[in-house]
């Protein structure tokens, strides 16, 4: 099932104003976050507050996702023994560096006895997870799986590599890649990390609409502001859509059924274009279904 995932917001789990909020946001889903945005004294209340708000339902058809603290925390397993038990869509993993640490995540989730529709999805945020996207990505094959997709982590790779983050992020564009091109090679999806210089909003629209071309299923945001921006960018234009209906409806008449390559309004149209506007129609009425 095809999902849009144009816009996911960090949510402070410590934060029960902005947990509230999120009922109410135009986002595609909610990043519940017991990592980065809350202090180390805070963070059995944060896992508390975000189970009651989960429980309490109310967040419509928005994606949820709890992201919880890294696996070299003492924090890690209680967060995802939480997650486990509440009806949420998936779990986030910060810093996973191996198809160890993933295995690991997998494992706590069976002890707790977590819905198997339960997904795992794992942050980019060491160069070992770059050099080695390929072999995580692979995971999703083994039996047992949760793996969704990774999100891009900018931010932490800067830190760790000293590859500095500049506009265009032309430093950062091989390894975007690379860790595109591993999520697709395995079937699964892939996010954007969040753009920091939220007053920026000339930035913020250049480099949504450089994710969106690079091939990124939508972005991780850190400021409401954001969403609508984000949400228009990574939702195909009307014209798309309907181009892409057109190349269906012609490939579906009894002439062309046998065809591989049509001719559409003076240009030549392959069987593999009808499979990319089925994608298109299908983001598309997810979309529309979304906003009903």
């Amino acid at each position: 099932m095809i999902r849009p995932r144009r816009s996911l917001l960090f949510m402070p789990g410590s934060n029960a104003r902005a947990l509230e909020k999120g009922r109410n946001l135009p986002a595609d889903g909610l990043i519940l976050d017991l990592e980065d945005s809350v202090a180390p004294d805070a963070k059995a209340a944060a896992r508390e507050q975000i189970a009651k708000a989960v429980a309490a339902d109310g967040y419509g058809k928005r994606e949820l996702l709890i992201r919880i603290n890294s696996l070299d925390t003492a924090w890690w397993s209680d967060d995802v023994a939480m997650a486990g038990q509440t009806a949420t869509d998936g779990i986030l993993v910060p810093k996973v560096s191996t198809v160890d640490d993933l295995r690991l995540v997998t494992s706590r989730l069976a002890e707790v006895g977590a819905d198997p529709a339960l997904k795992v999805w794992a942050m980019i945020e060491t160069a070992r997870a770059v050099l080695d996207a390929d072999l995580l990505a692979a995971t999703a094959h083994e039996e047992g799986s949760r793996l969704a997709g990774f999100v891009f982590g900018p931010n932490d790779i800067s830190r760790e590599t000293r590859i500095r983050m500049v506009p265009g992020r032309s430093t950062m564009l091989p390894m975007i890649s690379h860790c595109i091109l591993a999520t697709r090679a395995h079937g699964l999806e892939i996010l954007d990390g969040p753009y920091s210089d939220f007053a920026n909003t000339d930035g913020f629209s250049q480099e949504c609409i450089q994710a969106r071309d690079l091939g990124f299923d939508g972005k991780t945001l850190i400021h409401p502001g954001q969403i609508d921006t984000c949400n228009a960018i990574f939702t195909p234009p009307a014209a798309e859509v309907a181009d892409a209906r057109k190349i269906l409806a012609a490939f579906e008449l009894p002439e062309n059924a046998s065809r591989g390559a049509i001719q559409i309004d003076g240009r030549m149209v392959e069987r593999l274009h009808a499979e990319m506007a089925k994608r298109t129609i299908a983001i598309a009425d997810a979309i529309a279904e979304m906003a009903k």
